[in-house]
């Protein structure tokens, strides 16, 4: 089995396509489905999905709501990274309220970051 897909959660991920939070469909249609990159979104990888995984610089986007800061989520995320990064993945985290209140500031990180991997 390829070590970044996982059959099982291929389900889930297509739901979860489908039904993306609202700050997901603002990140998506107005800014990572318009980069000149290939971004995939709720991308399997190993026994996770990330919501957004743009794969010719193995940068993750993450977008966290508030489950992400209560102590499951915090200790949660910190092994999903931990793992994310064993594979050279870079991961990128950032609020709802980051995309709702300061929408270009993450997008200009998100290009930096995607700009200097490729570089």
């Amino acid at each position: 089995m390829n070590q970044f897909s996982n059959a099982q959660l291929t389900t889930n991920a297509k739901s979860l396509r489908k039904n993306m939070t609202k700050e997901e469909r603002h990140l998506w249609y107005d800014f990572l489905k318009t980069l000149p990159v290939t971004v995939h979104r709720q991308k399997v990888i190993g026994q996770y999905i990330v919501d957004f995984y743009i794969a010719g610089a193995k940068i993750v986007v993450e977008l966290d709501g508030s489950q992400h800061y209560q102590d499951e989520g915090v200790r949660k995320d910190i092994e999903r990274d931990d793992y994310l990064r064993s594979e050279g993945i870079t991961v990128l985290r950032y609020s709802n309220s980051d995309v709702n209140m300061d929408f270009q500031s993450v997008c200009q990180d998100i290009w930096n970051h995607v700009r200097s991997e490729n570089e």
